[in-house]
């Protein structure tokens, strides 16, 4: 929907509520009218659609309306759109369309919709209603998106648990989570091959860090399964079951995601030792082939490194700082590439490259050393096993002729 559409919809919402005798609707529906419902889409196929999506609906039982409010509405067409969203300040907004609109889009697409009827109270669908058309007001849309802490999944979270008082945060963070930030992300992006291991890559500690029931419902599935187990209040001192009853509204069509993230330990171990055997075999059969392969590594090393400093330095991207990666790969590689080529004709490296083929070393072993200390928090095994063979290769190629 956009933003016109959207801003015709809250100002019909408005009048409505101003106006309650001219038509029964969800804005101005007593609390005892509304069904509250949370429905969950499954991923799509395009890359910002693999972690799903969900809504909060309300229904007025008597009228039949319903309506979807939702917090994922994002526009390319912003200024710096693009620059911002490098530098991690997105700029999202909540939304709400019909019902049967907003859901024939998900039909179509062939991405799975379930619709969940939560027990809510009288008084507690009231003032999730009340807060949802608030917070829909052009002046509260807004919010600053965060991939894992401030999504379009932890708005609704976070608006149920207001109406709730607290109790979901509550019996949430009592529950251990299944899986990390880093783990979730690579299952989910498996799909496409590279992202996932660009994403992988670039993730730093904070993507590793364990997590609780209620930070892993940043997905929408994850707090889809969470509603099914959650019991709260029910007003005379015991407990009820959130969840009312469960629909599947239209099926799944699409490759569904793995349920565990893919080891990526051996695919990139045999990947390094390949790169490794081939620049040896190269170095005593083809200096020329030698120096291409060595250059294609070094500048991929090198911008890699460049990139995650950026991320690091310049970005909010939290889950990015502090990558170990940057052992690894780091601009130092684009100080052996002048040495790369001179040493296919047969010259010995110069001191000042020893030092540096020393020091990328020795940053390969302060990665190794600083995963196996105790509580390290950063799983990078994968590019570790990746990685150090690719280096040794090339340092004992560049002094071979010492």
């Amino acid at each position: 929907m956009n933003l016109v559409c959207r801003n015709l919809l809250l100002l019909a919402l408005l009048l409505l509520a101003a106006f309650p005798a001219a038509h029964a609707s969800v804005a101005n529906a007593p609390g005892a009218n509304l069904e509250v419902s949370l429905v969950t889409y499954g991923p799509g196929e395009t890359y910002w659609e693999r972690f799903g999506h969900d809504a909060i609906e309300l229904r007025d039982t008597v009228s039949g309306e319903a309506v979807n409010f939702n917090y994922g509405v994002f526009d390319f067409s912003e200024k710096n759109f693009l620059l911002n969203f490098a530098r991690g300040r997105m700029h999202y907004l909540m939304d709400a369309a019909p019902s049967d609109q907003d859901e024939r889009y998900y039909v179509e697409a062939g991405r799975s919709i379930t619709r969940q009827r939560l027990a809510l109270t009288a008084e507690q669908s009231a003032a999730l209603r009340d807060f949802l058309l608030w917070n829909l007001r052009p002046e509260n849309a807004g919010y600053a998106y965060d991939y894992y802490v401030d999504n379009c999944t932890t708005r609704v979270r976070d608006a149920l648990d207001k109406a709730l008082g607290g109790m979901l945060e509550t019996r949430l963070k009592a529950r251990a989570g299944g899986m990390t930030y880093r783990q979730q992300t690579v299952r989910l992006m498996s799909a496409q091959p590279w992202l996932m291991l660009l994403l992988d890559l670039g993730l730093g500690p904070y993507a590793d860090q364990p997590l609780n029931a209620w930070q892993e419902s940043f997905l929408p599935e994850v707090l889809q399964a969470q509603l099914r187990e959650v019991r709260v209040a029910d007003g005379h001192g015991g407990l009820r079951p959130l969840l009312q009853d469960e629909q599947l509204v239209s099926p799944n069509r699409l490759d569904v995601p793995p349920t565990t993230a893919p080891d990526l330990r051996l695919p990139l171990t045999l990947a390094g030792l390949l790169l490794a055997a081939l620049t040896v075999l190269a170095r005593r059969r083809w200096p020329t082939g030698y120096a291409l392969l060595g250059t294609l590594y070094l500048l991929a090393a090198g911008m890699t490194g460049l990139l995650l400093l950026v991320l690091w330095t310049l970005t909010i991207h939290h889950s990015a700082w502090a990558n170990a990666n940057l052992l690894l790969f780091n601009p130092l590689a684009f100080l052996l590439l002048p040495t790369l080529w001179r040493s296919r004709r047969g010259l010995a490296a110069s001191r000042f490259i020893d030092g540096v083929i020393a020091l990328q070393l020795l940053a390969c072993v302060a990665a190794v050393l600083l995963h196996l200390l105790p509580g390290t928090v950063q799983q990078n095994q994968p590019w570790l096993l990746f990685a150090l063979p690719c280096w040794l290769a090339l340092a004992w190629s560049l002094r071979r002729n010492r």
